[in-house]
């Protein structure tokens, strides 16, 4: 082959960030192709809008499909410097006088193919070279296609340990004051015992941001960790093809097993002595309308009811399941948003429960502002109570007649509806 036609050969088949032969390459959006974990690595710290390393074009997509007739030119090209090698009196066999293009898959030798057809390896498994280190680079691929998902995986755990580190003061100061609020209502004897909720609250706070920041520290070590091998398996993806048949990965296998995992902050329900009992006297019937109810697997519906002023409260039993929403909506909600695909929170005042996929874990959140609740997921009963004039919205776990969060400053219209919304799945 002409010296220039096989340099600009080379050239095309090379990718553009490590200089080397493409392993896995993919064609981007403007026409140009690279390494796919080249391009992985690039692109991780960077935001949604990627950018192509060689025109700085920008592209959104980031899951791309092998470009399968560069990689076949690619694997031609690896072959023909293979052959170019072995072409050397160094991997010519000593006893044949033949070039040892046959790999030995027992003993990791490579052999001549008279030597291949001896008895000394007789029932051996045996491929040429170059199919060989093409079948290990492929595995090796495979491994690293797996180590990525994990990788990313553990970037978006981190991610959310970031995100919870960081808003962890404000909503234990929220729940400090909702329930410092409760207490202000309670009568001067229960002093000793807001005081030891406070205490309960301090201790657990303190032990739960230690935990979140050492979840953040273990998950951002094992991230390089884990990056540190991506990059070193890419690095025997690039190697010439005899000495990547010498390379062995039993050491990704281990590293793989212990993965941090997020911490789910839970603080105690602690009881307030008297509280379910106190807001009894305020305490009505709701009943759901007849013509918005049904008994399929999924139902949403609202109360007969229209709260206009006054204080109210009920309770709702919603058993052990794990998908479930109770509140009051503004008027306007049940008749604008109803029927809407994508969830809107404004007019709802709500707490709500849903199960993560199969996952055993669930989301626990109140709306108007949409915020996530660190407690004990309350089980059989939620108590809630409306202080219309004082505009605040409260959910109380009846069983352990403990406070789960207030509302506070609920931008109420003039009429006020009951919505219930339960998944029995």
């Amino acid at each position: 082959m002409d010296s220039r036609f096989w340099h600009v050969f080379q050239k095309e088949l090379t990718c553009l960030i490590c200089k080397k032969y493409f392993i896995d390459p993919v064609t981007i959006d403007c026409g140009h192709s690279f390494c796919r974990p080249c391009l992985y690595l690039c692109w991780q710290e960077t935001s949604d809008l990627s950018l192509c390393l060689k025109c700085k074009r920008v592209t959104r997509k980031r899951d791309y499909k092998t470009d399968i007739s560069i990689k076949n030119l690619a694997v031609l090209a690896r072959k023909a410097s293979l052959l170019q090698f072995l072409s050397s009196e160094e991997h010519t066999c000593v006893v044949h006088k033949e070039t040892k293009k046959i790999f030995c898959q027992e003993n990791k030798n490579l052999l001549c193919v008279l030597c291949s057809d001896s008895q000394e390896h007789q029932g051996h498994r045996h491929l040429s070279v170059d199919r060989a280190a093409e079948e290990h680079r492929e595995t090796l691929l495979k491994t690293m296609e797996c180590l990525w998902k994990i990788l990313c995986e553990n970037s978006r755990n981190m991610n959310m340990e970031i995100i919870k580190t960081r808003s962890w003061e404000d909503y234990v100061d929220s729940r400090r004051e909702a329930i410092r609020n409760v207490f202000q209502k309670m009568p001067l004897y229960l002093q000793e015992e807001e005081q030891h909720h406070w205490e309960i609250l301090y201790k657990e706070h303190r032990e739960i941001f230690e935990q979140l920041n050492e979840s953040q520290a273990r998950m951002a070590h094992k991230r390089e960790t884990l990056r540190g091998m991506y990059k070193e398996l890419k690095e025997m993806c690039h190697k010439p093809d005899v000495e990547l048949l010498q390379v062995t990965t039993d050491k990704c296998e281990s590293m793989l097993l212990h993965m941090p995992q997020p911490v789910n902050p839970e603080l105690s329900a602690v009881p307030i002595t008297g509280l379910i009992e106190t807001l009894r006297y305020f305490q009505v019937t709701v009943t759901l309308d007849p013509e918005r109810f049904n008994q399929h697997i999924c139902f949403l519906a609202w109360g007969v009811h229209t709260f206009i002023s006054g204080r109210y409260y009920w309770e709702v039993d919603v058993g052990n399941s794990c998908n479930w929403a109770v509140g009051v909506c503004n008027g306007f909600w049940k008749e604008k948003y109803r029927n809407t695909k994508t969830f809107v929170d404004k007019g709802l005042f709500l707490i709500a429960c849903v199960k993560k996929d199969e996952d055993v874990h669930y989301s626990f959140f109140t709306t108007s502002p949409l915020l996530v609740q660190y407690v004990a997921r309350p089980i059989n009963h939620i108590g809630l109570f409306l202080d219309y004039e004082a505009r605040t919205m409260s959910f109380l776990d009846v069983d352990h007649s403990s406070l789960i969060y207030t509302i506070p400053s609920c931008s109420f219209s003039i009429h006020l509806k009951p919505i219930f919304c339960c998944c029995h799945l």
